[in-house]
């Protein structure tokens, strides 16, 4: 997400959910993208627990007249096949933290020794900018409730960069017990985190990536780990590759073009039941979807033999099986 929209909504119209290049011919007649109808949401992130996979996003609710984001709480669905999503109750919104004042922006939710963890991106009510919290739940679905009663991360601890909406869109990743949440606007920065998941550890660092934009997320193969984040602006996405958490990354290239009708793309990457898939949103459903009331689409991710990844296909076919 952008602090300050730079283009205006509906310049970018080239695109709906595949682009001329890159489609795949729907002859089958079937159109499992975007794979939620009925609700506008953005910035999918998933989470892969026991036999079925659960899809954290934030609920777009803005006006057509309103071209901003309107957000004030995340859903949640859940699937067993990646083709069926059930909706669950709203598990957390802006107003379940005391602190904040608003905007539920991107977030991710990640599991740990049975407890579900929600790090999730607000606007503070007395430290100005954006800030990342903390929910905490005994269930994937929720209901979620503030894990420390202040913010994880404000912008006031953060000064590689003057902006006040450098502090979002969070991911963590557990790399053999240790946890380390990555987040960041124009700068991508990453920091340890204590075994109870509510406490950082050590300095933040920043990682240099060519045009780093936002969205960051870790997903590991092997012995390699990859590094996708949001290309520039309007935004495709990129990758990088590294034998360690920590770097040193290796860019790689683009991963996913411009995803129709949307100025932002904000990814996520997922293993299930021996398959890769690729979580994107775009602003294709119908009739008013755009840049702030977005929709959430799946595709299959694949890699060369060399371990880089092939860029992402997108389709209106989605997941079919």
């Amino acid at each position: 997400m952008k602090k300050v929209v730079l283009v205006v909504l509906g310049a970018v119209v080239t695109l709906a959910c595949s682009s001329q290049k890159q489609v795949v011919n729907n002859n089958s007649g079937v159109e499992n993208n975007p794979i939620i109808k009925d609700k506008y949401i953005g910035d999918p992130a998933a989470l892969v627990y026991k036999d079925s996979v659960y899809l954290y996003g934030g609920h777009d609710e803005a006006p057509n007249d309103f071209h901003f984001y309107k957000m004030n709480e995340w859903v949640v669905y859940s699937s067993a096949d990646m083709v069926t999503w059930k909706e669950h109750p709203v598990p957390l919104k802006t107003t379940d933290f005391a602190w904040a004042k608003g905007d539920a922006w991107a977030a991710q939710v990640i599991e740990r020794n049975g407890k579900f963890y929600w790090y999730v991106t607000v606007e503070h009510a007395t430290i100005p900018g954006k800030a990342i919290g903390v929910a905490v739940s005994d269930s994937p679905t929720g209901p979620f409730k503030d894990a420390l009663g202040h913010a994880l991360i404000t912008n006031d601890m953060t000064t590689q960069t003057g902006i006040t909406w450098d502090d979002i869109d969070p991911t963590v990743f557990i790399d053999n017990g240790q946890a380390y949440l990555y987040w960041g606007n124009t700068v991508c920065k990453y920091v340890k985190l204590k075994d109870n998941m509510l406490e950082t550890e050590g300095d933040i660092h920043a990682i240099d990536l060519p045009h780093f934009t936002e969205a960051p997320w870790i997903h590991k193969k092997g012995d390699w780990f990859y590094l996708s984040y949001a290309y520039e602006f309007p935004e495709k996405i990129a990758y990088a590759m590294s034998k360690s958490i920590e770097g040193p990354w290796e860019y790689k290239g683009i991963l996913n073009e411009i995803a129709g009708n949307s100025n932002t793309n904000h990814q996520s990457i997922i293993e299930f039941k021996g398959k890769w898939y690729f979580i994107y949103h775009n602003g294709a459903l119908q009739p008013h979807g755009g840049s702030f009331r977005r929709s959430v689409c799946i595709d299959r991710l694949f890699y060369n033999p060399d371990g880089t990844l092939k860029r992402v296909v997108m389709t209106t076919e989605g997941i079919t099986k």
